[in-house]
């Protein structure tokens, strides 16, 4: 009773009170958990928590959402990819990190260019192209400091031939990459045909510091706002 009263109270003075996983996506997040019951529902909640920030503040709606949960080890299936419109599951697949990441698990995160590791945080994606790895996605990552350079640095999705459960059986893991989310050859047309044009991907890791300042997962609507309004996206 008393932290309802502190609420009202707050909301009465003008205060914003960040609820994560806001109740009007309760029954997306409850549908999409019994899709992917493997994926953890706390990673689930903050992905869908952190794209109600952005939509809520000028971003397009997505159709399509990939989550990565890079708290796993690259031997296990952790990127999982959403249809929002019908609650489905459509992939549930290997994806690599960075080489200076880590070696199975990822550990470390970086937005520097030549890095060589991951980035975490929200990403909009954008164009699909033909480059040096074939058929390729790109994306622009929307968290300052956290993963705004990946154009720059190049982190696109794409095929890389190390990312494969040969690979894992003969190296205890799998191959990685320059920092891209490189997926198995055999999906890579699938999963960059599923998420071009103006969907959501979230990568996760338990980086308390991230955790505690992101504008998306702490939802600050006038930062927010402003990053989206000089952000160029292609709509949903």
């Amino acid at each position: 009773m008393f932290t309802l009263f502190r609420l009202l109270v707050l909301a009465l003075a003008g205060f914003s009170v960040s609820v994560h996983a806001a109740p009007a996506s309760r029954f997306l997040l409850d549908g999409l958990s019994r899709a992917a019951p493997k994926l953890n529902r706390e990673v689930l909640d903050s992905a869908l928590a952190a794209m109600q920030c952005a939509v809520n503040n000028g971003s397009a709606p997505a159709k399509r959402l990939a989550v990565i949960d890079f708290s796993l080890p690259s031997s296990e299936r952790r990127l999982w990819i959403f249809d929002l419109e019908r609650r489905r599951l459509l992939l549930e697949d290997f994806v690599a990190h960075g080489q200076n990441s880590g070696e199975n698990y990822a550990t470390r995160f970086s937005n520097a260019e030549g890095s060589h590791q991951s980035s975490i945080g929200l990403f909009r994606t954008q164009e699909s192209y033909e480059g040096q790895h074939g058929y390729s996605l790109r994306m622009d990552g929307l968290e300052p400091g956290i993963n705004d350079r990946a154009r720059e640095r190049a982190i696109v999705i794409h095929a890389a031939h190390y990312v494969s459960p040969a690979w894992i059986a003969r190296e205890g893991r799998l191959g990685r990459s320059h920092g891209c989310p490189a997926v198995r050859p055999e999906v890579a047309r699938m999963v960059v045909d599923s998420l071009k044009g103006g969907q959501f991907v979230f990568s996760y890791y338990p980086d308390q510091k991230w955790l505690a300042s992101s504008l998306y997962l702490n939802c600050r609507p006038s930062r927010v706002a402003a990053i989206l309004a000089s952000t160029a996206g292609v709509g949903g």
